[in-house]
């Protein structure tokens, strides 16, 4: 009687345990609700409520169905395709220095064997990222002007002699490029440096063991198994580096004109809206910023197997 009664009780826990098992993913999952549903509210009003009254101004005019109009008129304005030559321009410089220096950076602080060392270069990596945009530009005005400039010798070594000569036509995508480099490539070293956490040792050891090198590993192992994570860099960066519009602006200012207040879509769109109150091509502009970005994304998404599971 005993062993058929230990029989019972054992088959009595065996089914509670997937309850128990289900009570908590349930209690996870409802948590993880409460967490998502601030920011879901927030998407709604702030992202896409926004974005489908885009829709609705970018294919109307005064309240009607003007078609495809808007975008016409955006397209012949003289100012557009300079402004998406100086946008892609720029967003080519940024992504291969951002993904080049990012991974290589990433990777020779992850090689460092003293934790406290890899630590502080993390922390000295990130600083920058501390600064608001603005506040990042204020601070490259001073940098950018061999007067005043720490790096003075260097800018005089490149054939600089004024502020007005750094921020010229041919240099401003890498200027602008350096500078959102300095500001967001910290953040991203961090994240870097995580995933190569990830990385199992064992792997990195057997490596070693067949005889490969520093280089050989972070070329054929650790690179290959961040993947994912490069795409996500740059489909974000990528989003980020098509709204340029702060830097261009603040450096227009500085410059007296020499940069131009229609550098960059989101600064022409910015002057469609509120110095020629025209909504309507504005919101136009808006739209094709959209699409690419989305289009390009889903690219980068696929390519770089961003939802795949090992």
């Amino acid at each position: 009687m005993s062993t058929i009664d230990n029989s019972a009780a054992t088959a009595a826990v065996a089914l509670e345990r997937p309850k128990k098992g289900m009570s908590v993913e349930r209690a996870q999952g409802r948590i993880g609700v409460l967490f998502a549903t601030p920011y879901t509210l927030f998407l709604i009003a702030f992202g896409i409520l926004p974005a489908l009254y885009a829709i609705y101004l970018a294919f109307t005019k005064k309240g009607a169905f003007v078609g495809f109009d808007n975008f016409l008129k955006v397209f012949k304005d003289y100012r557009f395709w300079p402004a998406v030559e100086h946008v892609g321009i720029f967003i080519i410089v940024w992504l291969v220095l951002l993904v080049v220096l990012v991974v290589t950076l990433a990777i020779l602080v992850h090689s460092i064997g003293l934790r406290w060392l890899s630590g502080t270069m993390r922390f000295v990596y990130y600083i920058p990222g501390a600064l608001a945009g603005a506040s990042s530009v204020m601070l490259w005005l001073f940098v950018l002007d061999p007067t005043v400039s720490p790096v003075s010798w260097l800018l005089q070594a490149l054939g600089i002699e004024s502020f007005v000569g750094a921020v010229d036509a041919s240099r401003l995508p890498v200027v602008l490029a350096v500078i959102a480099f300095w500001t967001g490539a910290g953040g991203w070293i961090v994240i870097m440096y995580g995933a190569l956490n990830n990385i199992s040792k064992d792997v990195i050891e057997a490596a070693r063991v067949d005889g490969a090198g520093p280089v050989r590993i972070a070329w054929s192992i650790q690179i290959p198994l961040m993947r994912k994570w490069i795409a996500y860099m740059v489909i974000m960066s990528f989003a980020g580096g098509t709204q340029l519009f702060v830097e261009p602006r603040v450096l227009a200012q500085a410059s007296r004109g020499v940069v131009g207040q229609d550098y960059s879509l989101n600064q022409l769109a910015f002057l469609y809206a509120f110095k020629q109150n025209d909504f309507n091509g504005s919101a136009a502009i808006s739209l094709v910023l959209l699409a690419v970005a989305v289009a390009l994304s889903i690219y980068f998404v696929f390519k770089g197997g961003l939802f795949e599971r090992a």
